[in-house]
């Protein structure tokens, strides 16, 4: 039977999958939206230096681009203002970067780029960062008036990033570590987990030459004369050497613990030691 842990392993990767899918659509949808506006943008350029001196008149085919009072290019989200195209590209450049950035952080790759460079999309934090990235890249989309696909996968990306804040708030800096696959295997399958050992060595046995056995009789030899070189230790063999080279062993005084009360001698203590003493003598 499945314990809760496994349950919460299951479910995080979910969140997690649905999470990378939605990023992988809103990119798509970004790279679309920017053809798009191009397409769009080049339209009204080509439309305007056809209509230098007369002002196109609007209807379901033409574009208005010598009129002032349109906000938007016709049929794009570019803004008709100066270096609104240069604006818009970069705004949905710029959305791009930041999903790829995303997507490789719900990956896992390269951990370490994340943790030295982003610690908030690393390891260490939870799925609140994370979250928060989404809905405001969910929001950047969905402030303007896009295709139904871009409106989608914009859509589902914030209700994702909602549900990333949500698990950020419950689980906090162990979110990541729950998901993980590698604790996971760590953990119940007992991967990493016991101390590695080098192999048993093959014990050799073989008799000694008869350098070594020199060399063994000389180490003896030095090993007893150091013994003699060295103290007598704290024996009575010691204190003799001491006094044979002039110095005084003292004894430390006898001393009751402090915890110990002095007896005191009361006269009738002496008068019950006289009596026991006269009843001894009779």
């Amino acid at each position: 039977m499945m314990t809760r842990r496994g349950y919460t392993f299951i479910a995080l990767n979910a969140v997690r999958a649905l999470s990378i899918i939605a990023l992988l659509l809103l990119f798509a949808s970004s790279i679309v939206t920017m053809v798009q506006d191009v397409k769009s943008v080049n339209a009204f350029i080509a439309a305007g230096k056809a209509n230098t001196n007369i002002r196109a008149e609007v209807n379901s085919t033409d574009i208005d681009c010598t009129s002032a009072d349109t906000d938007y290019i016709d049929g794009s989200t570019v803004p008709n203002q100066p270096a609104g195209a240069f604006w818009a590209v970069l705004n949905r450049l710029l959305i791009i970067f930041q999903v790829i950035v995303l997507i490789m952080s719900e990956i896992g790759w390269p951990a370490s780029f994340f943790s030295r460079f982003f610690p908030i999309l690393g390891d260490e934090f939870g799925l609140g960062a994370l979250g928060v990235i989404q809905c405001l890249l969910g929001a950047a989309v969905l402030s303007h008036h896009v295709d139904k696909f871009s409106l989608v996968s914009a859509f589902f990306l914030f209700s994702l990033g909602c549900v990333n804040i949500l698990l950020g708030l419950i689980y906090r800096e162990t979110a990541k570590t729950r998901r993980s696959r590698a604790a996971w295997r760590a953990r119940f399958e007992g991967l990493d987990v016991l101390p590695t050992t080098a192999p048993p060595r093959q014990l050799v046995m073989r008799s000694p030459t008869w350098h070594e056995k020199d060399n063994g009789a000389e180490t003896s030899r030095a090993g007893s004369l150091s013994s003699q070189k060295s103290g007598m230790g704290f024996g009575r063999q010691g204190e003799k050497a001491a006094l044979a080279r002039g110095y005084t062993v003292t004894r430390p005084e006898e001393a009751l613990p402090t915890y110990v009360p002095k007896r005191t001698v009361t006269v009738r203590d002496s008068t019950i030691s006289v009596d026991e003493s006269e009843t001894a003598h009779d």
